[in-house]
């Protein structure tokens, strides 16, 4: 299905050395803000306590979180776990106060609002296993790295393959560097957005890949650049409405989630807008800084009379 076609191709690769410096520059900036101001990283990773508190009537987590948060606990967790009465509240480390005066503190502060709240659990996170976390988050973002280069070596090219992960970990570095930037609190559920973006734009690259296989065995006289240029083209419509369809679910996450799928659907925004970007553009145009070529991606036969010195000689295999 498509919305619209476009008869003549549009010259991306013309401009491809400024796409390419704006990502350089937008990938330098987020490293920067990595380094400098680091991530806010959430109780998952840094250690705190955890709280089981139980209602007599469904709980209200605005009112929850907001009691909470009054008491100097403005990243706070709150989220219900089993039934609609049960809630689970996540709190932070705080210098010179016991995960039990927490506790007491926050159970006090509820009961003010709601006599009926009881406390049914609650226990300290420690940071080990916020390390353990982040071991596990950087080994599962290995593994997807490598799972992508090696597929599309096998399916493609290897130079598509790694154009297609630089391209994609620049979508990744740039969503980790609006968080550390803005100081966005980094939890085990936008690390999941993250993972999620790399497969999402990954599916972008691999359309575009295809394309211009594609067009090399179809178009025989064109160069490089026409080729990735009437690929990009041909996938415009179809590009629009795959991202707007993901786009407006997203955005019903983040307006209508709540707090808690709230930064899990900023992280997928970001992640989708830039990947938009990175695969239409960056990914092809890496490939051709590269040397991509016909050669690469379809094989030829020649007969014996034709003159191995014309362009034009040779039938796809």
């Amino acid at each position: 299905m498509e919305f619209f076609r476009i008869r003549k191709d549009i010259p991306f690769m013309k401009h491809a050395l400024v796409f390419n410096a704006i990502s350089f520059i937008t990938f330098a900036l987020a490293v920067f803000f990595l380094i400098t101001r680091g991530l806010h990283l959430s109780v998952e990773f840094t250690g705190g306590t955890v709280m089981e508190v139980a209602y007599s009537q469904p709980a209200e987590l605005a009112k929850v979180r907001e009691t909470v948060s009054g008491l100097g606990y403005p990243d706070v967790q709150v989220q219900n776990f089993g039934t609609a009465r049960d809630v689970m509240i996540r709190l932070p480390v705080q210098k010179g106060v016991t995960s039990a005066q927490q506790s007491e503190q926050v159970i006090a502060a509820l009961k003010t609002v709601d006599p009926a709240v009881t406390l049914r659990r609650t226990e300290f996170v420690g940071p080990q296993v916020g390390e353990e976390l982040v071991h596990g988050g950087l080994m599962a973002l290995a593994m997807v790295v490598v799972g992508i280069v090696v597929y599309l070596a096998f399916r493609f090219e290897w130079k598509f393959g790694v154009a297609a992960i630089i391209a994609n970990l620049h979508d990744v570095v740039i969503i980790l560097g609006f968080f550390a930037f803005f100081q966005w609190e980094f939890s085990l559920s936008v690390l999941a957005a993250v993972l999620a973006v790399l497969g999402y734009s990954v599916n972008e690259s691999v359309v575009i890949f295809d394309r211009i296989r594609e067009a090399f065995r179809k178009y025989r006289k064109m160069n490089t650049h026409e080729v990735i240029d009437h690929a990009i083209t041909s996938t415009m419509s179809r590009t629009i409405i795959t991202h707007a369809s993901t786009e407006a679910m997203v955005l019903s996450m983040f307006f209508f989630g709540g707090p808690s799928l709230h930064n899990f659907a900023l992280a997928l925004t970001i992640g989708i807008l830039f990947g938009i970007y990175s695969s239409v553009f960056v990914a092809a145009a890496i490939a051709m800084w590269l040397g991509v070529k016909r050669e690469d991606l379809v094989k030829t036969a020649r007969k014996e009379n034709e003159d191995p010195n014309d362009p034009n000689a040779g039938a796809t295999v």
